[in-house]
This record gives C-alpha cells, sequence and structure tokens, in this order.
C-alpha cells in the first residue's frame, strides 16, 4: 500500500480500510490509536512508516571506496544520539539476518533508541503499558542475538572490554509522557534498563513545552520534579524537541550533564527543532553534548548534503568547543533504497509534510529525511573520512563520533 494512500487513511482514523499486515506492524510501533495525520508524521517519522510498510527501506551497500574510510574507526566508539534498527519490525529469519548484516556493517558501537511512545498526549495507562512492553522487546532481541547487540546499562559497557566488538542498544524515551503524574517511575525504568529520557517531544506536556509550541511556557513545577529525579536516579537527561525555554530552565536547574540528542544549530537554520548558540553555550557549560540531526533541518532551502551535517558540526564546535559536540542522526542505521516506488511515495510524503507545518513551502518536492550522501550503513566512517580530509585531528572526530556522548553517559551512569 503506498505511503500517501496509509496517510490518508491514518487521517481520517480508518483503520479497518488497512491491509492487515500493515496495521499489525503499524501497531507493533505503538502508534495506532486516536491520532490525526500531523501527530503521525511529527511523532514516527518516515523511517519507522517505512518499517511499517516493510519492504520500502532495504539496506544499501556500505562505501567501498578506500578512500572514504577513516583509519581510526574501529579504535573509535561511534554512538548515534538518536537511531535503532528494525528488529522490532522483523519476522522472517531472512530479514533478521539482512538486519544483523547492517550491524555489521555499521559497525556502531551503541544507539540511542527510543523505546516509549512519543508524537502524542500519551498521559495514560496505556503509555506506561507500550513503554514497559518495548522495553521487554529489546531485552528479548538482545538474548537472541547477544553476540551482535547487547543492551547497555552502565558505564562500563561504553569500553572495548564491555562492549566486545558488540553494538550496544541505549534504551531511552522521546519525552516523558511515561512517568504519567508520577517521577517515581524513573527509578522503575531505570531498573528496567532505561538510561536516557527526553522532557518532551515537539508538543507540551506536565514537564514543559516542545519546540511546536508557540506559547514557550518553559519547564513546569512537575519538570523541576522531574529533572531533580532524573540527576538523582543517575538517568541522562535528554532536551532534544525542547522548546527554548523549556532546554534554558532544564539546564539551569540540572546538577548533571546533559544531551541534547539531536538538533541543529540555529544559527545556520533558524529552525524551531533547531538550538541558538546561547543554548549550545549554556550546555557545555554544563558539560553536555549536542548530537548533530540528519533530518531537513540542517538548510531552510534545498536539500541538506554531508557539506551541511559538517558545517552544523563545525559551527557547533566552535561555539562551545569539541568535548561537546556528536552526531544523534535521528533515522534508521537501515540506509534508504531509493527505488522509483519509494521516490512517488516520498513525494507524497514531502508534500503532506508541507501542508501540516512541518516543512516551509518551496521546500524541493524531492526532500528527503536523510542524507543522500551518506546513505549507507557505514555512514558515521564515511563522515569521519570527511572530517579528517578537513584536517580534523583523529582525536576530535573520535569525539564527534561518539566519545563524547560516552563521556557523559559514563559520568552519570557510573
Amino acid at each position: 500500500m503506498p505511503i500517501y494512500v496509509t496517510l490518508r487513511i491514518l487521517a481520517r482514523g480508518d483503520y479497518r480500510a488497512l491491509d492487515p499486515g500493515v496495521l499489525l506492524a503499524i501497531q507493533r510501533t505503538g502508534r495506532c490509536g486516536v491520532l490525526n495525520r500531523r501527530e503521525w508524521l511529527v511523532g514516527a517519522g518516515m523511517a519507522t512508516l517505512h518499517a511499517a510498510l516493510g519492504g520500502a527501506v532495504r539496506a544499501a551497500e556500505p562505501a567501498a571506496d578506500g578512500a572514504a574510510t577513516w583509519t581510526g574507526y574501529k579504535q573509535s566508539l561511534p554512538i548515534d544520539g538518536a537511531s535503532g534498527f528494525d528488529f522490532l519490525f522483523l519476522e522472517t529469519e531472512a530479514e533478521i539476518r539482512k538486519e544483523l548484516e547492517i550491524v555489521r556493517a555499521a559497525g556502531m558501537g551503541a544507539v540511542l533508541t527510543t523505546a516509549g511512545p512519543n508524537g502524542r498526549y500519551w498521559l495514560d495507562d496505556e503509555a506506561i503499558a507500550r513503554a514497559g512492553k518495548t522495553v521487554d522487546q529489546w531485552h528479548a532481541i538482545a538474548a537472541r542475538h547477544p553476540e551482535h547487540i547487547f543492551i547497555v546499562e552502565k558505564g562500563a559497557d561504553l569500553t572495548p572490554d564491555g562492549r566486545r566488538g558488540r553494538t550496544g542498544i541505549i534504551l531511552g524515551f522521546q519525552g516523558t509522557e511515561p512517568l504519567g503524574e508520577n517521577p517515581d517511575r524513573i527509578a522503575s525504568y531505570r531498573k528496567a534498563g532505561v538510561r536516557v529520557i527526553q522532557l518532551t517531544h515537539n508538543r507540551r506536556n506536565l514537564v514543559g513545552d516542545g519546540c511546536m509550541e508557540p506559547g514557550n511556557a518553559g519547564l513546569s513545577r512537575f519538570g523541576h520534579e522531574v529533572v531533580e529525579r532524573l540527576n538523582a536516579e543517575r538517568v541522562v537527561m535528554d532536551l532534544a524537541h525542547g522548546a527554548p525555554r523549556t532546554i534554558e530552565d532544564a539546564i539551569r536547574a540540572a546538577k548533571a550533564p546533559m544531551l541534547i540528542s539531536h538538533t541543529g544549530c540555529r544559527a545556520l537554520a533558524d529552525l524551531p527543532r533547531n538550538v541558538s548558540d546561547a543554548q549550545l553555550r549554556a550546555m557545555a557549560g554544563r558539560g553536555g553534548v549536542a548530537g548533530i540531526i540528519f533530518w531537513p533541518y540542517l538548510r531552510k532551502d534545498t536539500q541538506p548534503m554531508a557539506v551541511d551535517v559538517i558545517a552544523h558540526i563545525e559551527h557547533a564546535l566552535k561555539v562551545c568547543g569539541e568535548d561537546h559536540v556528536g552526531i544523534g542522526t535521528d533515522i534508521s542505521v537501515r540506509p534508504v533504497d531509493r527505488t522509483p516506488d519509494f521516490e512517488k511515495e516520498n513525494r507524497e510524503f514531502m508534500k503532506a509534510m508541507v501542508e501540516d507545518g512541518i516543512f516551509e513551502r518551496g521546500r524541493p518536492a524531492d526532500l528527503y529525511t536523510f542524507i543522500p550522501d551518506l546513505n549507507m550503513a557505514n555512514r558515521f566512517e564515511v563522515l569521519a573520512a570527511m572530517l579528517s580530509r578537513r584536517g580534523h585531528p583523529d582525536s576530535r572526530i573520535a569525539k564527534i563520533l561518539g566519545g563524547n556522548f560516552a563521556r557523559v553517559m559514563r559520568e552519570i551512569w557510573g
């Protein structure tokens, strides 16, 4: 079923009109419920929808050009601050084997993966149930493939001895909705393996305003309590998607370093999802790290490319220093297979995104939510080679690729 047809069905809430297999896959993502098209677009993102629909996204071959590799990659600890693998959506052994090939080709040290519902209000027991179910699913998947992936639980896991050549899955929530009105649940989620909690998604919740809220109301009283409990329970606080005042209030309230796991620099692209230089400096002053996103928030006109990713990385380096910059792609590790069907469906998807105000009018019809010239499993290695050719020293590149994220996580988790 074409993506744009599915979007229209979701918009009117007629789930019975979906293909049974598509409905089952969407239900597994935790997105099926009373939601409109805007909620689906903002909350799920295209990568998740592709995974749910199946077949539209397949692995591309890793870059084979020796010039596209970085000699320090195997000695580094690459960490994507917003990504994941597609195991939750796979059923056949052939699909699983292919995903394991992607795990090996990427060579990631760890990926921060969303295990909680986002993009909706979710202020009820359903959010708690779905979050718990997804956390349990990830533990089961890791148990089935212990030679390839594992659940990261402590700082020592982000070392060569702890990793042992595997890729760590860092479980996180993109929003505090699974807490409901009870910050005591932070301790329970930590016990279950959740190690990072983002305060808000795009919308307002009980903690504070997300970046798409015009009111920019900042952190609530409950939000201050949540920040305090996150620090006390040694859970990493993530400020991505926050409104400016929410980010600023949380940085002032924090007693530990924080992440802005996937964002861009507002000085280069003045968009709500990006952060200002002042916010970058404040975050760095508390020892935090900002990860540069791969979505089309890196520029306001044409399709972002690798050069734009580098421009945002280098701007952030100038503003807050090499100890405070990382990468949070906000896309699946699995590369996109740009078939004719995909290109057609992507145009319909982007048209809907513009209509719903996610992207500005005038952007290209074939805008993508990934970086076309980094559309390979080993994208971190390729990007590292580009940075190296621009004169960045190996030690700095290793920090950007994941060393800085690892430092914050080790400090907080112990």
